[in-house]
């Protein structure tokens, strides 16, 4: 096996199944990089392939020929993309693209849709990821509605370093307005507020988090919410 598969556990997901179906999974999954920008699935397309990240994140953006495209959900370490081929749902209704570069393994939606008729703990995990995934996607519309884009801004962020392997996130403001579906000025502002409290410090396209706790305190309730919710996932 390749040096990255051999870290598949990274992947937790992949770290919380039984020995024997793990191995049956990794069996059938290659790596891949993970390339800033790259798009892993579009919206009414047959998904090809489903992806467990090892480090990175993708972003799940929602779009309308009316309005830039909204981010609203995220997938590190702690998931996959695809999760909705467990539920026998092949044609994804979101983009998935790479927002933070990594590696990953990837395996073909065929190949999934047969290991799951054989493996009913995978089944499980994806379906209960599934769930804990619309979870995050009705947060995100509650937050987008109700909170003011500094809160959603430091919720980005939390759920940006929860998934780096480093303090220094790459985000650029416009990168973030296009994620919160707001103007790139609406991002300067929030960002200026956090950047005077200083927990956060921005240089050259970078955002560096230099108060973990402050970010915390900052944002809604919502980042809580989403956080307890992963936490369950993993406690069934």
């Amino acid at each position: 096996m390749s040096d990255t598969i051999s870290k598949a556990e990274s992947n937790q997901l992949i770290a919380g199944l039984p020995e024997n179906e793990s191995r049956l999974l990794l069996q059938l999954c290659e790596p891949v990089d993970l390339i800033f920008g790259s798009e892993l699935c579009e919206v009414q397309t047959p998904q090809q392939h489903a992806y467990f990240p090892l480090s990175g994140w993708i972003s799940l953006i929602s779009a309308t020929s009316d309005h830039q495209p909204l981010g609203v959900a995220m997938i590190g370490n702690e998931g996959m993309l695809g999760a909705s081929l467990a539920l026998g749902v092949s044609k994804p209704r979101l983009r998935g693209v790479v927002h933070g570069p990594g590696v990953g393994l990837r395996i073909t939606a065929s190949q999934l849709r047969r290991l799951l008729r054989d493996s009913p703990a995978l089944q499980s995990a994806l379906r209960r990821y599934a769930y804990v995934l619309m979870g995050q996607l009705v947060r995100t519309a509650t937050c987008n509605s109700f909170h003011e884009v500094e809160m959603r801004l430091a919720r980005w962020l939390l759920m940006t370093h929860d998934r780096a392997s480093s303090e220094v996130l790459p985000l650029t403001h416009q990168l973030l307005a296009d994620l919160l579906g707001v103007q790139r000025s609406a991002v300067t502002i929030a960002a200026g507020k956090l950047q005077r409290k200083k927990l956060i410090g921005y240089c050259r396209g970078q955002i560096r988090v230099l108060s973990r706790k402050g970010l915390e305190d900052a944002c809604c309730e919502c980042y809580g919410v989403q956080t307890r919710d992963h936490a369950l996932q993993f406690a069934v």
